[in-house]
């Protein structure tokens, strides 16, 4: 059975930045959140084996499935390669999951992060596959695909080898586009001239193209005064054809209500719009960043328990506002609950799970010279 695109909302939620008070899950504020965006008709969610520390399908469990009738929403989650030591541990994971989120299947399962090398290999040394379609000839899985941080070439090499793929989930936005890692433009044209329903992650770049500066949002804020710098980003890939879905990794309520804003009576971006997307572009791109997405695969396995992520938010804050003393403000109180980056021993484990392929041991030595420790 193939997936209809008409039946599909162009927002999910993804349940991967969900509100934290006190370092736990802020559930109260997450089933407000949830109840917002289901009162809109829109009901796909997405989480995953790894998420909040394990704990994101269990959010969802007590957010969305205790308080829905299970056919008012689609929930999908993923099968962790990094996870899997035996071919018994993927049906032992795939039982947890059912247990952790409290439903009989999941509407919508990945293989989580498929690339070159370790990931992938697992993959194929267990044939996760044909045990993908095994669980949807048992009425456990309803539809079947991956998440995607890989080459094209290996896309391609795996859809030729896998027909029984429906759907990819491929980081893509705006700044991507040309990105010589992530090449989304590329997995994007792929996917379309294969009529493979395509869901898109990371559509606002963990937040980084939420707010661009004063200089930049005012280009953005001339043109629709009324609409979010967010806006914009979302607008931009759920405009692209093939695109299924846009996930938005909401942090707040806020956030929430500004997604549903952008997608109630949807506005594709027009050709005067795109001319001011490639000049922000452009301009973004002048200024070097570190291409983190704080999806924050790094930090469960850090012996030192550096939050590499919100180092790295530092300084690319301080790159773009050299000025600005909160950057340093904020590290400071970084470093009070975890570790420093100079704190790193170069173990490695982090780079050994960044989708975007960062040379976090250097970047990390790096960001301890510029903040002094």
């Amino acid at each position: 059975m193939g997936i209809d695109l008409t039946t599909m909302p162009k927002l999910g939620f993804g349940l991967m930045r969900l509100p934290e008070k006190e370092g736990v899950i802020d559930m109260e504020q997450v089933c407000t959140m949830v109840d917002h965006y289901m009162k809109t008709d829109k009901r796909y969610f997405d989480t995953a084996y790894v998420y909040h520390g394990g704990k994101s399908e269990t959010a969802a469990r007590e957010a969305l499935v205790k308080r829905y009738p299970r056919d008012s929403f689609m929930l999908a989650t993923k099968l962790p390669a990094w996870e899997i030591r035996k071919e018994s541990d993927i049906e032992k994971i795939f039982e947890e999951q059912l247990e952790r989120a409290g439903v009989d299947y999941f509407d919508y399962y990945l293989l989580h992060s498929i690339e070159e090398g370790n990931n992938y290999d697992v993959y194929v040394k267990y044939d996760c596959f044909k045990w993908g379609v095994q669980k949807k000839a048992e009425g456990k899985i309803r539809h079947f695909g991956f998440s995607f941080h890989g080459s094209p070439e290996l896309l391609e090499e795996i859809l030729d080898a896998h027909p029984e793929v429906e759907f990819v989930q491929i980081q893509l936005n705006y700044l991507d586009r040309t990105n010589p890692v992530v090449r989304s433009q590329r997995l994007y044209e792929i996917l379309h001239e294969r009529n493979i329903p395509i869901i898109v992650m990371e559509p606002v770049r963990g937040g980084m193209l939420a707010n661009l500066g004063d200089e930049i949002d005012a280009k953005f804020k001339a043109a629709r005064p009324d609409d979010s710098v967010a806006s914009w980003a979302l607008r931009y890939v759920a405009s692209l054809p093939g695109v299924m879905t846009v996930l938005s990794g909401m942090s707040n309520e806020e956030q929430v209500l500004d997604n549903i804003k952008t997608f109630t009576d949807f506005e594709p971006v027009t050709d005067a719009e795109m001319t001011i997307i490639n000049e922000v572009t452009e301009q973004i791109l002048s200024i070097p960043q570190i291409g983190c997405t704080a999806c924050k695969y790094c930090t469960p396995g850090c012996p030192m328990q550096i939050s590499i992520p919100d180092v790295f938010r530092t300084i690319n804050t301080l790159r773009r506002y050299p000025d600005d003393w909160r950057s340093k403000n904020f590290y400071a109180g970084l470093i009070a609950r975890s570790g420093k980056a100079s704190d790193c021993i170069a173990c490695g484990q982090c780079e050994g799970v960044c989708p975007q392929h960062l040379p976090i041991i250097e970047l990390l030595k790096d960001a301890a010279e510029t903040l002094g420790e």
